[in-house]
C-alpha cells in the first residue's frame, strides 16, 4: 500500500514495527518515566519514528486528515491519530520553515580564473601542437564560509566536455528553479 506521507511509496518496515509502540506511548504519555517499562531503545526507535512521519509527511506537503488517515491504516489508534494529525497541521508551516533550513545546502563558486596554453612541446615529445586549458575556481564552503580554490588542467577535448556538463547542469537548474 502506498502513502502519501512516504512520498507515495510504501511505509517502511521499520516505521510499522514502532506502530505499535507509539499506541502505547501515546497511552502512556503522562507515565514516560520508570514505570512506563519502555526500554532505552524502544523510546529512540519511536522519535526516530515520529520524526520520520512527521518530516515525510511536511516535504510532500500532505495534508492533517490524510496524515492521520493513513497513520489509522497502518495500525495507530483513531484517538491517537487524530491528536497528531491535529498537531502536525497546527504546526505544519513551522516545520517545513525549520526543515527547508535544514535542506541540502551546496557549495557556492565565488569565480573562476583561466587561461589557454598552446603547448609546442615538451621533454618527452618533440611536437605536441595542442592547447591545454589551466583552470582555477574558487569555490565558497558551505562548512566553512570561506573560499577555496580548486585549480586542474584539461586538455581541449577534456574541456569540451566539461563546458558541456556544466551547461547541461545550469540548464537542469533553470528547469528546477521554475518548478
Amino acid at each position: 500500500m502506498r502513502f502519501r506521507f512516504c512520498g507515495d511509496l510504501d511505509c517502511p518496515d521499520w516505521v510499522l514495527a514502532e506502530i505499535s509502540i507509539l499506541s502505547k506511548m501515546y497511552d502512556k504519555v503522562y507515565k514516560l518515566t520508570a514505570d512506563a517499562k519502555f526500554e532505552e531503545g524502544d523510546v529512540k526507535a519511536s522519535i526516530s519514528a515520529l520524526h520520520f512521519i512527521l518530516a515525510s509527511a511536511a516535504k510532500y506537503a500532505v495534508d492533517a486528515d490524510s496524515l492521520a488517515n493513513e497513520l489509522q491504516q497502518l495500525g495507530l489508534p483513531k484517538e491517537h491519530t487524530a491528536s497528531l494529525g491535529k498537531s502536525y497541521g497546527d504546526s505544519l508551516c513551522q516545520l517545513q520553515e525549520q526543515f527547508g533550513k535544514e535542506s541540502l545546502k551546496l557549495s557556492q563558486l565565488e569565480g573562476v580564473e583561466w587561461r589557454v596554453d598552446y603547448i609546442l612541446s615538451s621533454s618527452l615529445l618533440q611536437e605536441i601542437n595542442e592547447p591545454c586549458v589551466q583552470m582555477k575556481m574558487n569555490v565558497k564552503s558551505v562548512a566553512t564560509g570561506t573560499a577555496e580554490p580548486v585549480a586542474f588542467t584539461a586538455t581541449s577535448d577534456k574541456f569540451r566536455v566539461f563546458l558541456n556538463e556544466l551547461k547541461q547542469a545550469g540548464a537542469m537548474m533553470d528547469n528546477l528553479a521554475s518548478t
